[in-house]
């Protein structure tokens, strides 16, 4: 199968690529490299040095000589440069992870919130117009974030009210049932993906083009099956925007800094180790949607409070030496800090995606990987200091009877 991978560079795009193409899949790529300048311009680096992108070329022409590789640059001309590379191209599947993902970034100042807008949003509704124009029959998957849902008092469905009642014990129908189920999003960036949503059904409802919207929860890890030696490593964040909560944990771990629980911990979602998240997306791509057809796939392994992630950092830091101190800082964010959550995932179940249960040992092995690194660690990007209200301080650690 072509596939075309928008944001190949990425944490997620990079490993999706060795993957797809050690299946004998024909990948090519798009990146504009900017995550790497942001985190730079943040005072902080990949934990693992990965390699520039010539050096990347070079080892995704080891598998296929034939790979090809286009640097975009968002704004004037986006749409002109995307109808020509699909129309070259032609991919049966394009993968679009070329968005601006941090939820903290985007609530930064109003040059981030505006950026995270802009390329986004329109950036997606340009790629729309060109998909129309040069491959509507190609497959757009879209990684979406279970973040659009934000915390209902309910079970979460895949992307629509089910026509049966939720949360009833009474089989009856239900009369929003078929509807999308509705979107609260706890940030400018979560708002872009609400509004991406939107869009891509409109899409696919008037022009009959087909997607798959994965609503994917926060990925840990730094390495796959695929990845044979250090220079196939992805890039690794744990700054305060685009670092995940386990990603974050485990280098705070090692460096012996206080676990950055945020608030009373009990912010619960859905993760998922990143071998997990390249198979998902992998069974996605081989399966696709029929024309015309819009899907929500929710995609984790099991649901988990900040607090018993960090418990298991902890424990799993321990079991190599490390002591690992758990604390609760100020809530940089406006988010409840205690709910239910109970979410389904049942359509990648039915395709065969088989969960990695382990959390535990897939903490340990992060752990593992990320200790030759420890001295490439900045402590200056540990504590948050992007806030909602905007006063911008580093938080501080709030008193036991606080929390």
């Amino acid at each position: 199968m072509r596939v075309l991978i928008l944001g190949i560079d990425g944490y997620l795009g990079w490993p999706l690529a060795l993957h797809l193409m050690n299946k004998g899949h024909k990948v090519s790529g798009l990146d504009n490299f900017v995550r790497r300048k942001r985190v730079f311009e943040l005072g902080s680096d990949s934990l693992t040095p990965i390699c520039e992108f010539g050096e990347r070329l070079s080892i995704l022409r080891s598998i296929d000589s034939d790979f090809a590789f286009e640097h975009f640059s968002l704004g004037a001309g986006l749409h002109k440069q995307l109808r020509h590379i699909l129309d070259d191209f032609q991919p049966e599947c394009i993968v679009h992870l070329a968005e601006q993902p941090s939820a903290p970034w985007s609530m930064a100042d109003v040059e981030s919130a505006c950026e995270t807008q802009h390329e986004n949003i329109i950036g997606t509704l340009e790629l729309l117009w060109a998909m129309k124009a040069k491959c509507p029959e190609a497959h757009l998957l879209k990684l979406g974030t279970m973040g659009e849902y934000g915390t209902p008092n309910c079970d979460i469905p895949e992307g629509y009210i089910p026509k049966r009642c939720l949360n009833s014990h009474i089989d009856e129908l239900c009369p929003m049932g078929g509807l999308q189920f509705p979107r609260k999003a706890g940030s400018w960036y979560h708002l872009t993906k609400v509004h991406d949503t939107f869009n891509v059904i409109f899409a696919c409802n008037t022009w009959g083009l087909c997607s798959t919207d994965i609503m994917q929860g926060p990925v840990y890890g730094v390495s796959i099956p695929d990845m044979k030696d250090e220079e196939h490593l992805t890039r690794f964040d744990y700054d305060e925007c685009f670092g995940t909560v386990i990603n974050r944990f485990c280098v705070q771990a090692l460096l012996g800094h206080p676990l950055t629980v945020y608030g009373a911990g009990g912010q619960t979602r859905g993760y998922l180790p990143l071998k997990d998240s390249i198979n998902c997306m992998t069974l996605a791509i081989e399966n696709p949607p029929t024309p015309g057809e819009y899907r929500v796939f929710n995609q984790f392994e099991s649901f988990y409070s900040v607090n018993e992630l960090a418990d298991l950092v902890a424990e799993a830091a321990s079991s190599f030496g490390y002591e690992t101190e758990v604390a609760h800082f100020e809530n940089p964010r406006k988010e409840m800090e205690q709910h239910y959550y109970k979410s389904s995932n049942k359509n990648l179940l039915d395709l065969g995606y088989v969960p990695t249960k382990d959390i535990l040992n897939e903490i340990k092995i992060l752990i593992q990987d990320l200790e030759p690194y420890i001295d490439r660690i900045k402590q200056n990007v540990i504590v948050p200091a992007i806030r909602w209200d905007l006063s911008h301080r580093r938080s501080q650690i709030i008193k036991e009877e606080e929390v």
